[in-house]
């Protein structure tokens, strides 16, 4: 390969799932004034990577074609653009690249210095690639949206996660439990016991009567569901929350905010909240020393090379990863 060029994966256009996906050279990116080039070590995937392939958010993203996807990178400095400060060449960094051009199904990929963040000795690589996306949105979700104070102080919550032994679930479960809630969480039956490990009080299988109801087992209300799961309609959460409980939906589509005007509309105490990531550099680097600490753990599905990524694209599309998918270069 030449010196300048590097591999990556992109597509073209919108659709066609992992066959879409196509190896190529190409040349490496030149950081700008506050970016840093990485020589990426691990990538993971989030489901929000393979619904832009699939066009949810045309014709805003991608912001051109061809597309390298993915954001969620841990990498080497190999490079720094004019005016950064804060990393040289040689350390070793966790960052959320910008989604509007993407770049980490590839060898190198350019991150903006305020998305980035050291990566301690003491975390693998793969662990810390999981993190910006999915722990970033399940940390907003937990704090900001359902006002659990992660020093354990606060006055004790009813919590109901969905899809908890997914990318944010996971997170979002050991998160809350870092505060003073009582977590009833979602999942399939072959992940009842790893769910309960990650510190859920208790577990449904939702394909169970009692987990499709999403009925807490000692009988709870529920202040807040984080809804990491997708197709639950309004009906079957509003019986079970308090009577000013709320939905925290991760990923909503139309209906989600169509129910979160009428609630609005008609001064309902009992609330659905679509969640839009505001990502934070501050709130990436707590999570990483949560991590170095040992009170988060980033839990890996499976890994892939970059020279089988469109299988990690197809096993992220399948939608039963448990923790997250990794992709290596």
């Amino acid at each position: 390969m030449a010196e300048n060029l590097m591999h990556a994966l992109q597509y073209n256009s919108y659709g066609g799932g992992a066959a879409a996906l196509k190896h190529v050279e190409v040349p490496i990116p030149t950081p700008n004034k506050g970016e840093i080039l990485l020589k990426l070590e691990a990538t993971s995937l989030n489901p929000i990577d393979w619904k832009i392939q699939k066009g949810i958010l045309r014709p805003l993203l991608p912001r051109k074609f061809p597309h390298i996807p993915a954001s969620d990178v841990a990498g080497e400095v190999v490079k720094v653009g004019p005016g950064v400060t804060n990393y040289k060449v040689g350390d070793k960094v966790v960052s959320l690249l910008d989604h509007l051009t993407g770049g980490g199904l590839a060898e190198y990929a350019v991150a903006k210095e305020n998305m980035t963040v050291a990566r301690p000795p003491e975390i693998s690589v793969t662990e810390a690639a999981g993190l910006p996306m999915a722990g970033l949105t399940a940390h907003q979700a937990v704090t900001h949206g359902a006002g659990v104070k992660l020093d354990g102080s606060g006055q004790q919550l009813n919590l109901l996660i969905t899809a908890a032994s997914g990318g944010v679930g996971h997170y979002a479960v050991q998160l809350a439990k870092l505060g003073n809630t009582f977590v009833t969480a979602t999942c399939g039956a072959r992940n009842l016991d790893f769910v309960k490990s990650l510190g859920a009080d208790e577990v449904l299988d939702y394909k169970t009567p009692d987990g499709a109801a999403l009925k807490s087992p000692s009988g709870r209300k529920y202040n807040v569901v984080i809804h990491c799961a997708s197709g639950i309609p309004w009906s079957t959460f509003e019986p079970n929350l308090s009577s000013n409980g709320k939905v925290i939906d991760i990923t909503p589509g139309l209906s989600a905010f169509l129910t979160c005007a009428v609630k609005k509309l008609t001064f309902s105490k009992k609330k659905l909240e679509p969640l839009q990531l505001s990502p934070k550099k501050e709130n990436l680097d707590y999570l990483v020393n949560l991590v170095k600490g040992g009170k988060l753990k980033t839990v890996i599905d499976s890994k892939y090379p970059l020279s089988k990524a469109e299988e990690a694209w197809a096993k992220s599309i399948d939608g039963h990863a448990t923790g997250k998918i990794i992709v290596e270069p």
